[in-house]
């Protein structure tokens, strides 16, 4: 069942020919939706931008975006220039928000088929000079951030994955990574990663407590897990990995339930992902395809780590720079 969110497009809405469970119209604070609909079971949202208050500000979507789940969010942009702009298009697919249309037959396309990044990349403008940077602001300053990550399915990438987040936010954070009861770290040869066992984690953190962000491949450290503030878990979805995970223990993802479960290495479509979320009857937060860990900046990963609560600006001057690969 579906979502239908109006207000200046809300008899174009009405003719859609889908399931609907809840319609609301009028405009609304982003606290207002996320209030109403952040527990509330939907297959789809389809939102009128217009039904947004301030949705010409960039910053009410980017609230939204780390609020609710954008994989089920259809947007229905306005017709004003401001709002269709290459511009403001490529800050929403910075976002996550991939599925957004301005008609009908727009909708009923997104809503049987849904984009993935690989669909709306040429929307994405990228400075692609060599001095590029991405500037993140912590929700909180001064703030020292401690995330684990850990694997639930076997061997689901998890080291890997650490060394990238590090690396994509080492660009602009004072960020280091550090890996317990393990040593695999020593090959990827970066200064900011490091290996310690389960004792010695908290003279480590207590030792970096003034940088920004402090990532932990916890493994299965439970001290480590102690220690985190907040948890990322992985999990690889390829059917051998997941049958594999449901034989050792039937209720792990109702064990995870509103906790920050990752598919990572996943080449799962959209689609693929409300299925499996109905099948396991879980909620994914993120779904992360493969990475090229040589890249020197990872696009998808900072969509991620926007998700997280980095909200990710550009300066000046980067504007200025800015090319256009591509026009709605």
């Amino acid at each position: 069942m579906n979502v239908i969110i109006a207000n200046q497009k809300k008899e174009l809405l009405s003719s859609l020919n889908i399931d609907v469970i809840k319609t609301i119209e009028g405009q609304y604070d982003v606290d207002e939706l996320v209030g109403m609909f952040k527990n509330f079971y939907y297959q789809r949202m389809i939102l009128d931008i217009t039904a947004l208050k301030n949705f010409n500000d960039i910053k009410t979507l980017q609230k939204l975006s780390i609020s609710l789940d954008m994989e089920k969010l259809i947007l229905l942009l306005s017709d004003d220039e401001e709002s269709t702009s290459p511009d403001y298009l490529s800050k929403l697919i910075s976002m996550g928000i991939y599925n957004f249309t301005r008609n009908i037959d727009g909708i009923m396309y997104l809503y049987n088929n849904p984009n993935s990044y690989r669909d709306v990349a040429q929307y994405h403008q990228l400075d692609n000079q060599k001095d590029e940077q991405i500037v993140y602001q912590g929700v909180e300053p001064n703030y020292c951030r401690i995330i684990g990550v850990k694997n639930v399915t076997d061997q689901s990438g998890a080291t890997t994955f650490c060394y990238m987040m590090v690396k994509q936010l080492k660009k602009n954070y004072k960020v280091v990574g550090v890996e317990v009861d393990a040593n695999n770290f020593n090959y990827f040869n970066d200064k900011s990663l490091s290996s310690v066992n389960s004792r010695d984690l908290g003279y480590f953190i207590e030792k970096h407590n003034d940088m920004d962000v402090i990532i932990v491949d916890v493994n299965k450290s439970p001290i480590a897990m102690g220690l985190v503030q907040e948890m990322i878990y992985l999990v690889e979805p390829s059917v051998i990995k997941l049958n594999k995970l449901m034989h050792i223990k039937r209720d792990a993802f109702k064990e995870l339930t509103g906790r920050k479960v990752i598919l990572n290495q996943s080449l799962l479509s959209s689609k693929d992902v409300l299925e499996l979320q109905y099948e396991a009857k879980a909620k994914f937060f993120f779904n992360m395809p493969p990475l090229n860990e040589r890249d020197s900046n990872i696009i998808i990963m900072d969509t991620f780590l926007a998700k997280l609560g980095f909200l990710k600006q550009q300066n000046t001057e980067e504007e200025k720079r800015k090319k256009i690969f591509g026009l709605f």
